[in-house]
């Protein structure tokens, strides 16, 4: 637990204080929710049409006439999730919208498979569960490994796992380690891909954390739930309403033109005065600002603005990169899939094709539609694509290899399909993780939060969004002296003291970084 620092419940005064929060995704609406329900005022400014960042959700009508849901795929609510599901508490208490699915099987191309179902969830039994009970990983191969090169997972303890690890990637680790070479492409790439980036690009320290999250550093292991209606009707719309319901104003179809820091002014709680935000071409007032962006709009927002941030800081956003485009292709197919396909399947070897997802076995959207033409919903997901790659290319080769993994698929008619190619996800690169931002600024007015942004707490992706956006609120509410959003996570350390002591003795830096 991470307590926030105590204070008032609400700001003194008649004069609420006023903040923008630039970007509706996750972040964004952790932070909103966080100042609104301490009285803050708060004006919320998305760009698309929908509030949800990558979990947003839109209309559109198939070729049979079926109006239906569009997002940008699937996203597992894993369960070591404690702040993104205390958010979605505020609408959901009990979270009924969200349900479990059985398994987070894994097939590769070889013929190998794996899952986490029988996978005991409480460290160490899980890891061991896991090599007892793993067709891909045996105990010759646990006796292959080289103990002093994994030690590392057995502490981690974040900052100092990237001082250590990040100017490593992933690959050269797990060769390192030794892990055995089915394990690594069954399970480990396809976690390393799960954060859109080739393991041979992504940083060691980013793996090593994701390892302590999902399986030795908790004991939810690495099951989880999903929505049970697309993601506007089941999470967003009805955290809009409730952000309404606190005096907060989500703005769609807003775009963020500059930001513009008053100068000093005396007489103040902090001497600072406020910002001025150019948003649809028109200037606001605000006492603080939320940059809740992903990297590209972050970076296109800080050149926009030259008075935002000292130079150093606008030096390290400049460098922030985006990961390589990601493909999801959502089919509607005219007869069902097989009965017994799994609602969500991670693959390996199959070309570019990451993940399978058969959406009417978990979502009511899909599965209405499904029980009323006798067909299937089927998403496809393929990530760190080629810039370059013809699209059309793409999309023709990830059904390909649908038709490899689920043979039954090459002779069902499509209906309709939709094509989302996005490129708008953080990279975490080798040496990297120096440039990422903080929660906090050279500027108490402005700070930054997403699932690119630097903390202190072991979180990632989702987790990672919804933490730094209530993170990000609870840096604003200090300055005012309002009690902030107490915060979870797994534990900063490994849970056996006889493993963090060995780690740390013998578990020597591999690589480091400033």
């Amino acid at each position: 637990m991470s307590p926030a620092r105590p204070g008032r419940p609400r700001p003194q005064g008649d004069a609420r204080p006023s903040v923008a929060v630039v970007g509706g995704g996750i972040a964004g609406l952790a932070a909103a929710t966080a100042l609104a329900e301490r009285g803050v005022r708060v004006v919320v400014h998305e760009r698309e049409e929908q509030a949800g960042g990558r979990l947003a959700g839109w209309p559109t009508t198939l070729a049979d006439g079926s109006r239906v849901t569009m997002s940008r795929g699937f996203h597992a609510f894993f369960r070591q999730y404690y702040n993104l599901r205390g958010l979605l508490r505020r609408t959901d208490p009990a979270l009924r919208g969200l349900t479990p699915l059985p398994d987070y099987p894994l097939w590769h191309e070889s013929g190998a498979r794996d899952g986490f179902s029988r996978v005991p969830r409480t460290p160490p039994w899980s890891a061991l569960g896991f090599v007892a009970l793993s067709p891909t990983f045996g105990w010759g191969d646990l006796l292959e490994m080289r103990p002093t090169a994994a030690l590392p997972l057995l502490d981690v303890r974040v900052p100092e796992v990237y001082h250590r690890l990040d100017g490593m990637n992933a690959r050269e680790f797990l060769e390192r380690v030794n892990f055995p070479e089915a394990a690594h492409h069954l399970a480990f790439e396809v976690f390393s891909r799960s954060f859109f980036a080739d393991p041979r690009e992504l940083s060691a320290a980013e793996l090593v954390v994701m390892f302590h999250i999902y399986f030795l550093g908790s004991a939810e292991g690495l099951l989880f739930d999903v929505p049970d209606e697309p993601y506007p009707q089941a999470l967003w719309d009805p955290l809009v309403s409730y952000l309404a319901g606190h005096g907060a104003e989500v703005r769609t179809n807003s775009v963020v033109e500059t930001i513009e820091p008053l100068a000093p002014r005396s007489g103040g709680s902090d001497g600072a005065a406020g910002v001025v935000v150019t948003a649809d071409g028109r200037d606001r007032p605000y006492d603080a600002v939320v940059l809740a962006t992903d990297p590209g709009g972050l970076r296109k927002l800080v050149t926009a603005s030259p008075r935002l941030g000292d130079p150093k800081w606008r030096e390290r956003i400049g460098r922030l990169r985006t990961a390589p485009p990601f493909l999801v292709s959502r089919l509607w197919l005219e007869r069902p899939v097989d009965a017994d396909r799994p609602g969500f399947l991670g693959t390996g070897g199959f070309g570019t094709l990451d993940n399978v997802s058969v959406l009417e076995r978990w979502e009511g959207e899909a599965a209405r539609w499904a029980a009323r033409t006798g067909g299937s919903v089927v998403e496809l997901h393929a990530y760190s694509l080629d810039p370059g790659a013809d699209r059309v290319k793409e999309q023709r080769r990830v059904l390909e290899q649908l038709h490899r993994v689920y043979p039954e698929t090459r002779d069902i008619r499509t209906v309709d399909e939709r094509h989302e190619w996005r490129a708008d996800c953080p990279l975490f690169p080798v040496g990297g993780w120096v440039d990422r931002p903080t929660v906090r600024t050279d500027d108490p007015r402005v700070v930054v939060a997403g699932d690119g942004v630097r903390t202190d707490l072991p979180v990632a992706l989702m987790e990672r969004a919804a933490t730094t956006g209530f993170q990000a609120a609870n840096a604003l509410l200090e300055r005012w002296g309002v009690r902030g959003q107490t915060l979870w996570s797994v534990p900063n350390h490994g849970r056996s003291p006889l493993l963090r002591t060995l780690a740390r003795r013998y578990g020597a830096p591999s690589r480091t970084t400033p």
